[in-house]
């Protein structure tokens, strides 16, 4: 079952939608949406994937929409400060509490990633595990970016934002794909709002990441402590970003024919990942009778052993199949 909050924090009001209950202490699962998206067309695909489905079995979930981002959300007032990227991840803590979460597996993608890191930088002790897709850790924009793919193009919110979601390829390509999300955030996206997101996006700051030295610097650095999984696709522009923010508990994993939506593009391969990412956390995920019945003297929440797993999945070309209605719009 579904509720949705509105959830008072320091920066302003968020927009939640809680998934389920939390399962005894096991950390319940959030998700970051990126510019031009909101929960329901960043991760409604993936989310009910079936083979996702069976895995949300054992944890609640979090849907966050990014201030002004959901289904009807009226225009800010004239004058309205809009929070920063660094305020967007203070506002998290707030969240959990309302919510009595105690601890987090975060999935985010693009400016969602980039919210999540943060966050989980400033409170190591909330944060279990990161799956970070497509993030770029570094303060530069990426409007630049897309102009220059965009040449010849009338450049606008909506290219832009277009350019920063789908490779060159996509864009001529997947035509079904491109016209369907062009059209959710033009027309089911407030155009002020998202402006007002993707500003934040653009002015953001360096996560300032820094490798840990072991045995010298592990305890002084600036790093992610928390297991996590940094997936990009092949053609994205955050490759060569993702490339700073790999150590010892972080694992990369580039996934073929796809650019900035592997979790709409390719959500069987994600969700695949992902299941292999949890089970390395020491999460049991529970397939058959037998499996259940052998664990039921360990206690819900407690991993069975903290490790982190090498993620190895094959990306093979997958057929995108669409109707007239958006994909996303399914549960």
């Amino acid at each position: 079952f579904l509720i949705e909050h509105d959830i008072e924090t320091p920066h302003g009001v968020l927009h939640v939608t809680m998934r389920g209950i939390p399962k005894g202490n096991r950390p319940v699962i959030l998700t970051y949406h990126d510019i031009g998206l909101n929960h329901k067309s960043c991760f409604n695909t993936l989310f009910n994937y079936e083979d996702m489905q069976k895995i949300t079995q054992h944890f609640a979930v979090v849907h966050v929409d990014a201030p002004g981002q959901q289904e009807g959300a009226p225009p800010f007032p004239t004058g309205y400060h809009y929070p920063t990227m660094d305020e967007m991840a203070e506002m998290l803590p707030s969240v959990m509490t309302q919510l009595k979460v105690n601890s987090v597996i975060g999935i985010g993608v693009g400016a969602g990633a980039y919210i999540l890191t943060r966050f989980a930088l400033n409170n190591p002790t909330l944060v279990e595990g990161l799956v970070l897709i497509n993030v770029d850790p570094c303060a530069e924009g990426w409007i630049d970016w897309a102009a220059s793919k965009l040449s010849g193009w009338t450049s606008n919110l909506v290219d832009n934002v277009m350019a920063h979601h789908f490779s060159t390829d996509e864009l001529t390509e997947n035509q079904e794909l491109i016209q369907t999300y062009r059209l959710h955030i033009a027309q089911d996206i407030n155009q002020d709002n998202l402006a007002l997101f993707c500003g934040s996006y653009h002015y953001r700051r360096d996560l300032e990441i820094e490798r840990p030295v072991i045995g010298v610097s592990e305890d002084t650095v600036n790093t992610l402590t928390c297991p996590a999984l940094l997936v990009v696709g092949d053609t994205s522009p955050a490759v060569e970003a993702v490339v700073r923010l790999i150590n010892d508990t972080i694992t990369s994993f580039q996934m073929a024919d796809c650019g900035g939506l592997p979790q709409v593009v390719q959500p069987g391969k994600l969700a695949e990942a992902f299941k292999y990412f949890v089970q390395g956390m020491g999460y049991k995920l529970f397939n058959d009778a037998e499996t259940q019945s052998a664990n039921l003297n360990r206690p819900l929440g407690v991993p069975l052993q903290r490790k982190n797993k090498h993620i190895s999945v094959r990306s093979n070309r997958l057929a995108v199949h669409h109707t007239n209605s958006y994909p996303w719009m399914d549960g």
